[in-house]
């Protein structure tokens, strides 16, 4: 039996693995799939997919281009969510910030440099016509739990964090949502270390073939609302326009795509030369 880690967020948008791993999906053609949380996000999994602590990740589509780009020995395979994700711009709630223009010079909480947090920071900024020098700043919290002792602390100022796995925070009175910055490009893809998709190249396929077949139908599984809304402690309404504006892929990301991110994370000056197609994604 061939074992093989994979990294991802512990969010509702990889339901469909908890799910394929519970049925035993991946044994039955030998294959000892080890999922791993990583509520640290893109970097903490850039990173790990640097060092062999895991040999495939579900990650954000500009964050692991970016490091490709830079060097990290990994091919993205396919797109794993074909729509945006939309980051949730938030404040504290006692905050006396009230709108994005607030925002503008003040302390940004990020994961990580390098994070999805970090990167959508800048187009957040972009889209606001701030000065990318001098108006962005940012505190390293690491992750969820370290965003809202930050901004309840008063460490930070404010924090980008996916808008529905946020809401329950919202909710609860701790974080204040005042605006959203949706990805321009599929928000999730699937990278593999080059070293062990070359030894394994099979094995990764039959793993995508057996995600794909529940993805393709994802939305059709009975009760899919209610096990997310119980799984992940969100409002059924929630979950339920989450699922309305989400859609899987089971396909590659195309070279448009691909040069668009990286004319986009040079324009923020956040990478410094474009890197062929063939470079970044491999087809299998």
């Amino acid at each position: 039996m061939t074992t093989v880690k994979i990294g991802g967020v512990p969010e509702h948008f990889n339901l469909a693995w908890y799910l394929t791993l519970k049925n035993g999906e991946y044994k039955e053609e030998n294959i000892n799939l080890r999922w791993e949380d990583y509520p640290g996000g893109t970097g903490a999994m850039s990173e790990a997919l640097r060092l062999g602590t895991i040999d495939m990740a579900v990650i954000l589509t500009e964050g692991i281009v970016k490091d490709i780009a830079e060097g990290n020995p990994s091919k993205i395979v396919q797109v794993f969510v074909e729509t945006p994700l939309i980051w949730g711009i938030h404040v504290a709630e006692g905050s006396e910030f009230k709108s994005i223009d607030d925002l503008k010079g003040k302390r940004c909480a990020i994961s990580r440099y390098g994070s999805g947090s970090h990167l959508m920071a800048y187009i957040n900024a972009e889209n606001h016509d701030w000065d990318l020098d001098t108006d962005l700043k940012f505190e390293v919290i690491q992750d969820l739990d370290g965003a809202v002792k930050a901004l309840s602390n008063g460490e930070a100022d404010y924090f980008m964090w996916e808008k529905f796995m946020t809401k329950p925070i919202v909710d609860a009175g701790v974080f204040r949502h005042i605006g959203n910055c949706p990805t321009p490009w599929p928000c999730f893809v699937i990278a593999v270390r080059t070293e062990f998709l070359e030894a394994n190249e099979n094995i990764v396929k039959i793993i995508l073939e057996i995600i794909n077949n529940t993805t393709v139908d994802f939305k059709e599984i009975p009760s899919i609302d209610r096990m997310i809304a119980n799984r992940y402690e969100l409002q059924l309404e929630d979950v339920q326009e989450w699922l309305s504006l989400t859609e899987w892929s089971q396909s590659n990301l195309d070279e448009a795509t691909v040069k668009k991110v990286q004319e986009k994370l040079i324009r923020l000056d956040i990478l410094s030369e474009q890197k062929p197609y063939r470079k970044i994604v491999k087809d299998i």
